[in-house]
Parts: structure tokens; C-alpha cells; sequence
């Protein structure tokens, strides 16, 4: 048990640290520039951000701690990216053990692309990736469609591929349209002083950034945890 268990976890910081090394350099590459572009359009005043208030301005929005730009903001993406990486990394684990059949790097990519499938692209699906300064629902009810969208989805999938009857696969794609169906929360006023265009760039660079993450996660874990059938 001693040795599954270390085995497991060793498998799962291994897979944590590449990938989030992965995502980091994706990061600093593609989404940085577009984050600190957006940041411009977020701190910069506006005349809606002073009508009715004259003592109300976007300089209160930069009161906030954030890490300094450079060595320490590039330094605290890394951390936060690994310890995400090493976080899902072990629930992927997990899942590897408890499945029986056979394992290796590239079954570990295909689990990987389920869990960016799980967590990444059905919740992008209602709720794509936000850049700051984004017209937004309130946080309470985007975390719980984000949660079901992603709970529905792991079920559905599973139901799918891990189940032979047809009747449970039909449930499964039940399950995976129903949080669509819902649909997501969305702010009641649309618009921002965000370009399009910006929004656009950072959905899509997220989430292909995110696919490349899960597809390292998926096989580091499953080359750690490789066996026959």
C-alpha cells in the first residue's frame, strides 16, 4: 500500500511540474502580453467609471497587492502553475489507478484530454477564459455553473467510454448537454472597454495553452504509471 501510495504521488509531482513548467512558458509567450495590455484598458479611466462619482476612478482598482512586474510576477506564475499542475495532477492519478486496463504515456494523453475536456472546454463553453476588466455574472453563480459543468461532464464521459450499455452512454451525453442547456450566467449589461478582438486572443490562447497542460499532465502520469494489461 506504502509503495502504491509513493508511487502515485511521486507520479503525480513529476506530471505537475512538467506540465506546469509547460503552461508557464505558454503563458509568459501568448497570454502575459494580452493580461498586461488588458490591465492598460482596466486602469486607464473611463467616462463610465466616474459618472454619478466624481471621487471614483480606476487608480482605486490598483490598490490591490499584486506581485511586482518581472523576476517575482513571473516567479509567482510558475509556483501557482505547478502547484495547480501537481493539484489536478493528483486526481488524475487517482483516477489511473483505479482504472484496470492498460496504461501508458499515450492512454495517459487521452485521459488528459478528458480532463481538459472536464475542466477546461465544456465550462469555456458558456464561461470562456476573462481577461480583467471583462464585463462578468456575479462570482457566486459562475463558480456553481463552472462546478456542475464540469461534475456533468466527468460523469457523461465516463458513462460513455468506461460503460457498454447504450442506454448508460445516452445518459452520459444527457449529462454533458444539460449545464448548455441551463445555460451559464452572464452579466445583464454586455460590453466593456475591453476590444473584442483582445477577448477573443486570450479565449483562445487559454485554451489551447490549457489542452497542451492536460496533454502533458495525462502522459507523464500515465508513462509514471505505465502497466501491461
Amino acid at each position: 500500500m506504502r509503495t502504491v501510495l509513493a508511487r502515485l504521488l511521486g507520479a503525480a509531482l513529476a506530471a505537475g511540474i512538467v506540465a506546469g513548467l509547460i503552461a508557464s512558458l505558454g503563458q509568459a509567450l501568448k497570454l502575459t502580453p494580452l493580461i498586461l495590455a488588458a490591465e492598460q484598458y482596466e486602469t486607464e479611466p473611463h467616462d463610465s467609471d466616474t459618472a454619478g462619482d466624481p471621487s471614483l476612478s480606476a487608480h482605486s482598482h490598483a490598490e490591490a497587492w499584486q506581485p511586482a512586474e518581472g523576476t517575482e510576477r513571473i516567479a509567482y506564475t510558475v509556483l501557482a502553475n505547478i502547484v495547480a499542475g501537481t493539484g489536478f495532477a493528483l486526481l488524475l492519478c487517482a483516477c489511473l489507478t483505479l482504472y484496470r486496463g492498460r496504461l501508458d504515456g499515450v492512454r495517459g494523453m487521452a485521459w488528459g484530454l478528458a480532463g481538459f475536456a472536464v475542466f477546461a472546454l465544456a465550462p469555456a463553453l458558456g464561461l470562456p477564459p476573462e481577461l480583467p476588466g471583462s464585463a462578468a455574472a456575479e462570482l457566486g453563480a459562475r463558480q456553481a455553473w463552472w462546478l456542475g459543468t464540469a461534475l456533468a461532464t466527468a460523469t457523461g464521459l465516463a458513462l460513455i467510454f468506461l460503460q457498454k450499455r447504450t442506454a448508460w452512454r445516452i445518459v452520459g451525453a444527457l449529462a454533458i448537454v444539460a449545464p448548455h442547456a441551463v445555460g451559464a450566467p452572464h452579466p445583464h449589461h454586455i460590453g466593456g472597454a475591453l476590444p473584442a478582438e483582445l477577448a477573443a486572443q486570450f479565449a483562445v490562447g487559454s485554451l489551447v495553452i490549457s489542452a497542451v497542460f492536460w496533454i502533458a499532465l495525462g502522459g507523464v502520469a500515465g508513462f509514471a504509471l505505465r502497466r501491461p494489461r
